[in-house]
């Protein structure tokens, strides 16, 4: 099959530079979604542990809707921006083409937007919305699979994973849809369960698993390419593992599945060198990210093995924040600086600027495990998750003012895209 060129960009209109390219219109759609619900979820923090103000009014309860768009509504259009632009050179497969992905990209951003507006407004805003960003998904998905059927490739491997997750983070959309017609518990776990266990996890450790060593093998000099397909099934199959445990409600029992997992992930740290990482900062920030999934699932391991032997909890939600802010929020910084970088004809190089950032998201994400510690907060006297959130915050601003611009003016090196 011969590969199609993506289309030419001649015009430095506006519009022309900011549709050029897939990962352009997504990865600023992805930035604004990450910031703006950060901000009103501080508010809603401040709320609910200060006397400034009393807690925001909202159509559903603001805890599950805030869940729902950090897990649906922000990292999909890092995930459609990447691979769109990825699934063509992977697979030496046809181009999506500029109709496919603008038409992704409007329909969901206008569907997350009316959701937001409706949370706080009408009913029908919030459920309308909320079909139409289910919509876009749908028609990147079979933008992403059209790409997929046709493709040459003999291994597919790491898009059937892929694809297999992007439906799994639909039907979890779907599931929150239903949830909040019928009020019905079960709708609610499952999108909060599959939003992490079968979307999420299972789509960055692929990408991680598929790139991570790829990257390394551009940097580190006589570097040894560990990509066994073996432990990548592992690590999915713990992810789903860990999923129907959830499901069941037997924390006590995430060991079986998260041992393995953390042993798999601080294997594969070790094997792809972190160490020697460390001597490229825009390569190291992708080995730390992904270092955040072995500590993740560590303490989940601790905290279920603890609670099987004492039925008590002793680490709250400090795991699945080490996961949310460690592992996910970091790998998103570091694959998205690498990308935006690349793609926009610029140095491949974290300067100080975002390695400011990134070390302020590891920070984050400690301040929020500590903030789970009960003694912590007795010490200090003071909401420490307030303080990770306004870490995690300002952070995420700083990469929104430095990557923002990237997006909307032409590359660096005057190329096309």
């Amino acid at each position: 099959m011969t590969q199609q060129s993506p289309r030419t960009n001649n015009s430095h209109s506006f519009t022309e530079i900011f549709t050029a390219a897939p990962h352009r219109m997504m990865f600023f759609a992805g930035i604004i979604q990450t910031l703006v619900p950060l901000l009103v979820w501080m508010l809603e923090l401040t709320g609910r542990y200060t006397d400034l103000f009393s807690t925001l009014d909202t159509i559903i309860p603001s805890t599950w809707a805030h869940a729902f768009v950090m897990l649906y509504g922000v990292v999909i259009f890092f995930i459609y921006g990447f691979l769109m632009t990825t699934y063509p050179r992977w697979m030496n497969g046809l181009f999506i083409s500029k109709k496919q992905y603008i038409s992704t990209f409007s329909w969901m951003t206008l569907g997350i937007i009316t959701f937001e507006i409706g949370l706080f407004s009408n009913f029908t805003l919030l459920t309308s919305g909320l079909l139409i960003f289910i919509f876009g998904w749908l028609m990147g998905f079979f933008a992403l699979y059209t790409v997929y059927r046709h493709a040459p490739a003999e291994d597919k491997t790491y898009e059937t994973i892929l694809n297999a997750s992007l439906i799994a983070g639909l039907s979890g959309c779907i599931s929150f849809l239903i949830w909040i017609f019928t009020d019905n518990w079960l709708y609610i776990q499952y999108t909060l369960n599959a939003g992490l266990w079968l979307f999420l996890l299972p789509i960055l450790i692929t990408v991680c698993h598929r790139m991570i060593p790829f990257f390394s093998s551009c940097v580190i000099n006589n570097y040894s390419v560990y990509q066994p397909k073996w432990s990548l099934y592992l690590m999915i199959a713990s992810c789903v593992g860990h999923f129907l445990l959830e499901s069941n409600q037997t924390p006590q029992w995430f060991f079986i599945t998260d041992i393995p997992l953390a042993c798999l992930a601080l294997y594969h740290s070790f094997r792809w060198n972190l160490i020697s990482s460390l001597n490229d900062r825009l390569l190291a920030i992708l080995h730390i990210a992904f270092l955040w999934l072995g500590i993740g699932t560590a303490l989940y391991s601790i905290q279920s093995l603890y609670l099987f032997f004492t039925d008590e909890l002793i680490l709250a939600r400090a795991p699945l924040h080490s996961l949310t802010i460690g592992f996910i929020t970091a790998t998103l910084i570091a694959m998205a600086t690498r990308v935006s970088l690349g793609h926009s004809g610029r140095k491949l190089e974290a300067s100080n600027y975002v390695m400011l950032i990134f070390t302020g998201i590891g920070f984050a994400a400690i301040l929020r495990i500590l903030a789970d510690t009960s003694v912590i907060n007795t010490i200090f006297n003071i909401h420490m998750n307030i303080i990770a959130a306004s870490v995690w915050i300002i952070c995420m601003l700083l990469w929104v003012i430095k990557f923002a611009p990237i997006y909307l003016t032409p590359r660096a090196d005057g190329n096309p895209g």
